[in-house]
């Protein structure tokens, strides 16, 4: 049986050459749907391998096949996914973003490098193991409708068809080399709200003349909050958040004829969650009306709530805990931001768990989404690793117990 020692030992070989994958992908980011070059490095780091793909998928993506030589007929899935974000990277590091105004920083660099390595891995070891092993690069998680939604469209998780599948992303709160889990609802679904508020503009001094678009759209974003304290069940978590408020026109001593709101609503259920649609939609209609304007609203439909499958969330757990002990596997609170990886967990029985990024000695405690965000790159260590051993473990759990997920 292979033991864990094999892929720490393998892992440590080849540390250096990961985290120069890392690099040059933080060095060269891509916004989402536009990762062309991500895409032909992937394609160039996996025929260096000997490991076969099909590139394109949804895009940008690839999707690429491991084969065990020992007997196996099971299928398990990684994925990572490779977009960047529209930051402008103030840290000051050899590896520094060099396209301007885009950056790595939400760790898609680290998880692709990851996976990278956990093929490298994997490749090496696979006279040691049986079954097949599905690697998801996939494109554009930052932007709706999501690269997970297109994958599975074009087919990503067919032929052969994965009876599960993990994924992994970074976590600053988390100390390097530690790993963080949670089963069941994990991060919430994530919709967005516009709302444009129509009245009558004119002079500031005659607002008995005008229908004012700015208080409207004051009492608009009040009465909704009503709509998590009142209308929600308070067991379900939900937020109801306006982060945009703008008007064309507009001026210390003149009202505008619209003014434009945008916001998010998340929550962890899913039927609840279009319920509340409904009500934002009448409260929105109805405020505005009241004052005399109108209103026209738009809910742009965006990932579902994540859901950890219970049995392979523990298995996971467990088998964490065997590769880097008891101490480094951690219980996570639910997270009400979003992940497109919510798609596959859909589909079928799926694992998206936390990698230990954090090192407050070294000063390297920024959130993600952030312009000072980076990461401690012995995580990179912790990831590939684990993620080669719980994608064997799995294909001998499924092989040796015979039975439903």
């Amino acid at each position: 049986m292979l033991q864990a020692d094999a892929i720490r030992k393998i892992s440590l070989e080849i540390h250096e050459e990961i985290i120069e994958i890392r690099r040059h992908l933080h060095m060269y980011p891509e916004l989402s749907y536009q990762e062309v070059q991500t895409g032909k490095f992937i394609a160039d780091q996996l025929k260096e391998l000997g490991i076969p793909f099909v590139p394109g998928v949804a895009g940008n993506g690839l999707v690429a096949i491991i084969e065990g030589e020992l007997p196996g007929d099971q299928v398990v899935a990684l994925r990572a996914d490779m977009d960047a974000l529209p930051i402008v990277e103030a840290n000051d590091v050899p590896y520094k973003s060099k396209i301007e105004g885009v950056m790595h920083a939400c760790g898609h660099d680290v998880h692709t490098a990851s996976l990278i390595g956990a093929a490298s891995i994997l490749q090496e070891l696979r006279s040691h193991w049986g079954g097949t092993i599905k690697l998801l690069f996939q494109p554009a998680e930052e932007k709706l409708p999501g690269g997970a939604s297109l994958m599975i469209k074009e087919g990503a998780l067919d032929n052969p068809k994965p009876a599960s599948i993990f994924g992994q992303h970074v976590h600053p709160p988390l100390e390097v080399g530690k790993v963080g889990m949670r089963p069941g609802m994990y991060m919430a679904s994530a919709d967005e709200i516009y709302v444009t508020i129509k009245g009558r503009g004119g002079h500031g001094a005659l607002p008995h003349e005008c229908v004012d678009t700015v208080l409207l759209a004051s009492q608009v974003i009040h009465a909704l909050q009503q709509v998590v304290s009142r209308k929600a069940n308070p067991t379900i978590p939900s937020v109801l958040t306006f982060g945009k408020i703008n008007s064309v026109g507009g001026a210390t001593n003149v009202i505008p004829d619209e003014v434009y709101i945008e916001g998010t609503f998340r929550t962890m259920d899913e039927k609840w969650r279009f319920r509340a649609h409904q009500h934002i939609r009448e409260i929105v209609n109805g405020t505005a009306a009241a004052g005399g304007g109108a209103a026209d609203i738009r809910i742009e439909v965006g990932y579902p709530t994540l859901f950890n499958h219970e049995g392979l969330t523990a298995r996971t757990r467990q088998y964490a805990e065997e590769y880097l002990g008891t101490d480094n596997v951690v219980n996570l609170p639910i997270r009400l931001t979003a992940e497109d990886f919510a798609y596959y967990s859909q589909e079928m029985p799926a694992c998206f768990y936390r990698l230990g990024t954090r090192n407050k000695a070294r000063g390297i405690t920024a959130p993600v989404h952030t312009d000072t965000f980076d990461i401690d790159e012995g995580a990179l260590l912790t990831g590939m690793g684990l993620m080669a051993w719980i994608a064997i473990q799995e294909l001998q759990y499924k092989d040796t117990n015979n039975q439903s997920k």
